[in-house]
C-alpha cells in the first residue's frame, strides 16, 4: 500500500476513535521500547495539582499493557469506541468527544479515593458497556469461539476475569468504568432511548469543541478481534441494515500496567 493509502485508510477512521488509538500508541509504544519511563505517565494527584504535570490526566486513560495485552487493548478501544461513533453518533462525533470527556473526568473522579495509577482499564469497560448496552436486544457474545453469553452481560464477563486476574484492586477500578457507563447509558439513552430530562442540552458539545472535531463521517472499518457480538435471529434473517448488525470487539485476557499495587 502507498503512503498515500495508508492515510486515506487511517482518515476512514472517525476522529475521535482516531484521536483515542493514536494516544494509545503515542503513550504506550514509548514506554513498551523503554525510551520514556511510566512513571513519567501514570497518574500521580500531587505531582498534577502541585507540579502542574496535568498531561498525567491525558497519559493516564490511554497507557496499554505490554505484550499480546497491548494488542488486546488497543484492539477493543478500537472496535467499541468505532461502533459507537460510526453508529449512535453518526455524524455527531463532537458529542460524542464532549460526552468522552465528562465520563473520563467522572472516571478520574472516582478513581482518586482508590490511588489509582492508570485508568486504561475503566475507560475501556465504560466503552464496552455503554456498546452493550446499546447493542440489539437479544444479541449474543461469542469470545473466541469458546463460550456465548448476552451482549448484556459481557461488562461483567469482563469483570469477572479482572477480578481472577488482578485481584479486588483491579475489579474496584474496572467498575469505576462500568458504573460511569451506567449513568452515560441513562443519562443520554435511557430505556425509552431518549435518557434522562434535560440531559441531551449538557451531552451537545459545546460550539469550539465541533469546531475542532467536526462532525465525523463514514462506515465502521476494520477487522474483528476474537470477540463476535451475534445479532437475535429476527435481525439476523431482515434485510437492510439488520442484516449487517453483527459488531466484533477485542477483549485484553490480562491486568496490564498497574503500578504501584505491590
Amino acid at each position: 500500500m502507498s503512503q498515500g493509502g495508508f492515510w486515506d485508510e487511517i482518515r476512514k477512521i472517525p476522529p475521535v476513535t482516531r484521536f483515542m488509538c493514536g494516544s494509545s500508541l503515542a503513550v504506550t509504544v514509548p514506554v513498551l521500547l523503554e525510551l520514556l519511563s511510566p512513571y513519567r505517565v501514570v497518574f500521580v494527584k500531587e505531582l498534577v495539582t502541585k507540579n502542574f504535570e496535568v498531561w498525567r490526566i491525558w497519559t493516564s486513560f490511554f497507557l496499554g499493557g505490554s505484550g499480546i495485552n497491548f494488542i488486546f487493548d488497543i484492539a477493543m478501544l478500537y472496535r467499541n469506541s468505532d461502533q459507537l461513533e460510526s453508529g449512535h453518533f453518526a455524524g455527531r462525533s463532537a458529542d460524542y468527544a464532549w460526552q468522552l470527556i465528562l465520563a473520563a473526568g467522572s472516571i478520574l473522579a472516582l478513581n482518586i479515593p482508590l490511588q489509582s495509577f492508570v485508568h486504561t482499564r475503566a475507560l475501556l469497560l465504560c466503552l464496552t458497556y455503554l456498546s452493550s448496552a446499546l447493542a440489539p436486544a437479544g444479541s449474543q457474545t461469542s469470545i473466541f469461539g469458546l463460550v456465548t453469553v448476552p451482549v448484556k452481560y459481557f461488562p461483567y464477563v469482563l469483570l469477572g476475569m479482572d477480578l481472577l486476574m488482578g485481584g479486588p484492586k483491579a475489579v474496584a477500578q474496572s467498575i469505576t468504568g462500568v458504573v460511569v457507563g451506567h449513568l452515560w447509558w441513562l443519562a443520554v439513552f435511557g430505556p425509552d432511548g431518549r435518557g434522562l430530562p434535560g440531559a441531551r442540552e449538557w451531552a451537545r458539545a459545546p460550539g469550539w469543541l465541533g469546531s475542532f472535531v467536526g462532525s465525523g463521517s463514514g462506515p465502521s472499518v476494520g477487522a474483528g478481534t476474537g470477540v463476535h457480538v451475534i445479532p437475535p435471529r429476527d435481525r439476523r434473517d431482515g434485510a437492510g441494515a439488520g442484516a449487517t448488525a453483527a459488531r466484533a470487539t477485542g477483549y485484553r485476557w490480562g491486568s496490564g500496567n498497574r503500578l504501584g499495587d505491590s
